[in-house]
């Protein structure tokens, strides 16, 4: 259910819902000048996301858009048998809508909730028509969508030559970044479906985590304890992810 905002003309700009003084977190719209966000807010509605809520299937019309605020979205190929693997994910750095940028008006993917969160929902149509006035805002989505292609095809390389338990290291490193938090409400046959691999793998590769005090593990309930050793775990292509992110953002500076 969408609610009206009250956006503060202070920069960053703070945003009201429901008469509550609720902080932006999303780093899209948090990097916009002033005279950009007074343009884009009133033209935003502030959803919650529920877990499993399917923003969008593949050949759906993409009558709207997201900048994720808070909690996670996953990206999802699905394939004619009904299988799933993750191919994205998004959190508050982003924006979940980038075929919309390059005028295509239907998803090839599944976007859905995993970890409960919030939103800024925008009509298409008038996203659109917003990006000639905000060149800022447009940039910004241009610099996001080739973020996330980069992310994409890494993570295709790397679903095809690393062990599952580097993976899965990989896999929480990014989810935390997203949700800004050490801890994950996740179930080992979530964990599987992300990783496109077998629930006994990921148990097994939680379970090595798990032993050597990276990872505490509960019903639905995973916390990074060591994110140091977590990162050293991994394999290289969390670290080439981030150091190619962090490479363009000081270009575009």
């Amino acid at each position: 259910m969408g609610t009206n905002l009250r956006v503060s003309t202070k920069s960053p700009p703070s945003v009201c819902i429901d008469g509550n003084g609720d902080l932006l977190h999303n780093e899209i719209l948090l990097d916009l000048p002033p005279q950009e966000y007074e343009t884009v807010f009133p033209k935003l509605e502030f959803v919650r996301l529920v877990v499993h809520q399917v923003l969008h299937e593949p050949g759906d019309t993409l009558k709207s858009a997201y900048f994720c605020d808070s909690g996670m979205i996953s990206i999802l190929s699905v394939f004619p048998d009904g299988k799933s693997v993750e191919v994205g994910l998004v959190g508050k750095e982003g924006f979940e809508g980038l075929p919309l940028l390059a005028g295509f008006r239907t998803s090839p993917t599944r976007a859905v909730t995993q970890i409960e969160g919030s939103a800024f929902r925008i009509d298409g149509e008038t996203l659109m028509a917003l990006l000639p006035r905000c060149p800022k805002l447009e940039l910004g989505l241009q610099q996001y969508s080739q973020i996330s292609a980069m992310q994409v095809t890494q993570v295709a390389a790397c679903n095809r030559l690393h062990p599952v338990h580097e993976r899965l290291a990989r896999w929480l490193l990014m989810s935390a970044d997203r949700v800004g938090s050490d801890s994950l409400p996740l179930t080992q046959e979530f964990l599987g479906q992300m990783l496109g691999t077998r629930r006994s793998s990921v148990t097994v590769s939680a379970g090595i985590l798990q032993k050597a005090g990276i990872i505490s593990y509960g019903r639905g309930d995973l916390r990074i304890k060591n994110r140091m050793l977590l990162e050293e775990t991994a394999c290289e292509c969390y670290g080439l992810m981030q150091r190619q992110a962090q490479r363009w953002r000081r270009q575009s500076l």
